[in-house]
């Protein structure tokens, strides 16, 4: 298939309607408008339906209601939107729901700014709403990788039967790159016999949430965490960049990560041996990749568009938070190329 230039969140609209949704459910708000935008105009071209809702709290109850009748759903939103949305969340988690919900960061907190940033980590990765759960959040650093990244979502939703973050951040969103499109589903699903088929003379089925006694809630925790630990054991992603010889490894992810790499390429001009490890999903975070390589690392350098809410889980998965250096920048503020070698520079002991 031929690539073609479209902006990301137009890219990532097509992406789910590729991959067979047929029903989204959103509320605009900068810098993600165009998703529910295109939406509007392509759904319903392939039969689908798009409702823009009154309120985040209103779409994101309506995703419910069409997860529970197993249909593929998608929302999307940015930073603020996703914060009203976890109760939401939380009980799509908690009732083993498939669906993607996609996050196009700005800066925060509060109302904050449009401009990009990374701070909704521990809302996503660590859980926003109430309970023990956790969600499957994917972080793309390219605009093809959030088209590849929303159609492997929606698999994900229903194998495991989990909603799917894409944590990706303003830049993401609006920038253009050359994407194909071309969906081929990767995992075997299982039949949705548990969807709600509406009243008839069939089997009855029921989308459960509340569980009155607190023995019976303990062991539907522990059953859902039986759930997390087959995805912890089978679906860590990262990218490892030249980290075959690095002695020193940068940890970075999405727009970010972009920055490092080119970072990167001056800084092995200059003579350091360098390298990075790409997270790709968040949760669950890649430990395997820092058990592949952290006997050969000096010092990991964290960067993010944050105050270092990546920092604990690289800290959990080398086992040591002084090998940990971070630099960010928040706010909607993305760190230059040149901050990131004079960065790295310092921490891998000055100029060669």
């Amino acid at each position: 298939m031929a690539k073609v230039l479209m902006k990301g969140n137009e890219a990532v609209g097509k992406a789910a309607i590729e991959a067979g949704c047929r029903y989204f459910f959103g509320y605009p708000i900068t810098p993600q408008s165009e998703v529910p935008e295109y939406l509007s105009s392509e759904l319903p071209k392939v039969g689908g339906v798009f409702v823009q809702a009154e309120s985040e709290v209103a779409a994101i109850n309506m995703v419910y209601g069409a997860a529970g009748a197993g249909a593929r759903v998608l929302t999307s939103s940015s930073s603020p939107g996703i914060a009203l949305k976890q109760e939401g969340i939380g009980y799509i988690s908690n009732a083993g729901l498939p669906a993607v919900i996609i996050n196009m960061m700005r800066g925060g907190p509060g109302l904050g700014t449009i401009q990009p940033g990374q701070a909704d980590y521990n809302m996503a990765v660590k859980g926003g709403a109430n309970g023990d759960y956790h969600d499957i959040v994917l972080a793309p650093a390219s605009v093809q990788e959030a088209v590849d990244m929303v159609m492997e979502a929606f698999d994900l939703a229903d194998f495991y039967g989990t909603p799917v973050l894409i944590l990706a951040d303003g830049l993401i969103g609006q920038m253009m790159e050359p994407v194909e499109f071309n969906y081929v589903c990767k995992k075997e699903l299982p039949p949705k016999t548990w969807a709600l088929t509406g009243k008839g003379d069939g089997e009855k089925h029921m989308v459960e949430n509340l569980v009155i006694e607190a023995a019976e809630c303990e062991a539907w925790n522990k059953r859902n965490f039986e759930k997390y630990a087959k995805i912890e054991a089978n679906e860590q992603a990262w990218e490892d960049y030249l980290m075959d010889d690095a002695e020193y490894a940068f940890v970075s992810y999405g727009t970010s990560s972009r920055i490092v790499r080119t970072a990167i390429g001056y800084l092995r001009e200059a003579g350091f041996k360098v390298g990075m490890i790409r997270p790709k999903t968040l949760w669950p975070f890649p430990v395997k990749a820092f058990d592949k390589w952290d006997k050969n690392i000096k010092k990991y350098m964290d960067v993010e568009m944050s105050m270092g809410q990546m920092v604990q889980d690289v800290a959990y998965a080398c086992n040591d938070k002084n090998k940990i250096e971070f630099y960010g920048r928040t706010g909607g503020i993305v760190p230059a190329v040149d901050e990131i070698v004079e960065f790295g520079k310092k921490v891998m002991g000055g100029d060669k």
